[in-house]
């Protein structure tokens, strides 16, 4: 391949490869920055919707239940009637909390200030004990029920949502609060649930950063403000009632929705640290870039593989004879030099041999120009299937051929013109409908490895004209010519 076609194809290659990877890298940034965009402004707060919808869900049965507990005729009528009897409300509450499934349910008497639990009476409600705070704050409040979070009174080491309801009399005068507490189990293990699924971190912190709910298997901070990857958005989050951003942190984006759940006071955080699809998106443009190498090598490779045919052909077209596929004139200066060399190098003498088909010009006036090429075709056929691999054909012009056949003595190459001879004598060269039969003369010459080109191809061109004049269909040798002038 020419050092002009090799820059061509290496310059073609290159704006193929580069056209690719321009192609590839800027699709790998819109859909990264789609991926991203797509997980910031919708899969999270789906997935804080979803949290907060499962948790309401959770909310609204104990909330019916505690409001039937605080309309119940037996409830208000006991308070009324002067509490008699606290084993009747004790075992009221056990039923509430059988038949519900609840993990507490209790009364506390706006009277007496006794806490009635499905377990029996506990104690006295205190404004001076800081654990029943939530009872005088719900007495204060304007609505009917409250909700609060808070440890179970029957047992200290559980945190339960409990759902806080008046009950008043017919006159519409506090007689105390009743309700149920929902263990907050079922919210961590939906908690554990995402963040095993979706690698999220889902959790909730209160008004000062701390964090009061979370899966059991995390593993962060207990303080909002000393998370490292969110310490500079904790006020941020802690001010917005719902917000949705992007961090960044040890060269991994990280991704937080935040939205206030009013019933706790609280802030619902959903934390993403990096992208699952960013991690199959670089992959598979690694895989794309690969691919790129290969197809990149095959084109290369199919490029040259093309170019050396498409040029082996060219120089085939400018060295071969059409009609023969014999060498043309074109080339043979480069073949004799290159067999005179090797004949040189063997300390042999190389055969110079010319045919000529005899009366060519009547076959083609007989016959026609069609078949006259068919003959030649054909005769070209039959020297090289006499020739030995080291021998070359060449087409000397119109109905002549030269033949080079190193490593020859003057009567092993007179045989083998005799040889050449002889099969064109004795063939029948098919044309179409009809077979030819013709006839050559040879003139032969031997040449050294100092011998003049020229020279030698001239006492074969000699010899040749020898042989037509003495009749045709015979061979003639260079070096009998010169013993006949000799003796004449």
């Amino acid at each position: 391949m020419t050092p002009r076609k090799t820059r061509f194809v290496v310059l073609l290659t290159g704006l193929l490869v580069a056209g690719f990877l321009l192609t590839s890298l800027v699709s790998y940034w819109v859909a990264r920055d789609s991926l991203s965009n797509q997980l910031a402004e919708t899969t999270l707060p789906l997935t804080s919707d979803n949290i907060y919808s499962e948790i309401q869900q959770d909310l609204l049965r104990p909330i019916l239940i505690s409001a039937q507990m605080a309309h119940d005729t037996f409830v208000r009528d006991w308070a009324i009637e002067g509490e008699a009897e606290p084993e009747r409300m004790v075992r009221f509450l056990a039923e509430i909390k059988e038949r519900n499934g609840t993990v507490s349910s209790f009364f506390v008497s706006d009277r007496t200030r006794h806490y009635y639990h499905a377990d029996g009476l506990l104690r006295q409600v205190s404004p001076d004990e800081p654990a029943d705070a939530w009872y005088f704050a719900t007495r204060d409040t304007p609505g009917m029920y409250e909700v609060n979070v808070d440890w179970d009174t029957a047992d200290r080491t559980r945190l339960t949502i409990f759902i806080n309801h008046k009950v008043r009399d017919f006159s519409g005068q506090l007689l105390g609060i009743t309700g149920v507490g929902l263990s907050m189990d079922k919210v961590k293990a939906m908690l554990e649930t995402y963040r095993a699924r979706y690698g999220r971190d889902v959790l909730f912190v209160d008004d000062t950063g701390e964090v009061t709910l979370h899966a059991d298997s995390f593993e962060g901070p207990t303080r909002l403000q000393d998370w490292p990857a969110l310490r500079g958005a904790a006020t941020n989050i802690l001010t917005n009632p719902s917000t949705s951003f992007t961090l960044e942190h040890g060269g991994e984006p990280v991704y937080v929705n935040t939205r206030l759940v009013p019933e706790f006071g609280w802030h619902l955080l959903v934390v993403q640290h990096g992208d699952p699809a960013q991690d199959r998106l670089d992959n598979t443009l690694l895989l794309t870039l690969l691919l790129c190498a290969v197809i990149t090598a095959v084109v290369l490779a199919l490029a040259h593989w093309t170019l050396r045919g498409y040029q082996r052909r060219l120089e085939e077209m400018a060295s071969t004879d059409k009609l023969t596929g014999a060498i043309n004139r074109q080339v043979f200066d480069h073949v004799y030099d290159e067999t005179a060399r090797a004949v040189a190098r063997r300390g042999t003498r190389m055969a110079v041999m010319l045919l000529d088909i005899d009366h060519f010009k009547a076959i083609n006036d007989t016959h026609g120009h069609q078949v006259g090429d068919r003959v030649i075709a054909g005769v070209a056929d039959i020297i090289r299937n006499a020739l030995g691999s080291a021998d070359r054909l060449c087409r000397w012009g119109g109905e002549e051929f030269l033949v080079l056949a190193p490593d020859h003595d003057a009567d092993s190459a007179r045989h083998l013109a005799e040889d050449i001879r002889r099969r064109i004598a004795g063939a029948s060269i098919p044309c179409g409908d009809r077979v030819v039969s013709t006839t050559a003369s040879l003139g032969v010459a031997l040449a050294g490895a100092r011998d003049d080109q020229d020279a030698v191809v001239k006492q074969a061109d000699d010899a040749l004209y020898r042989a037509k004049g003495a009749g045709r269909n015979r061979v003639e040798d260079a070096g009998a010519g010169e013993a006949r002038a000799a003796c004449a």
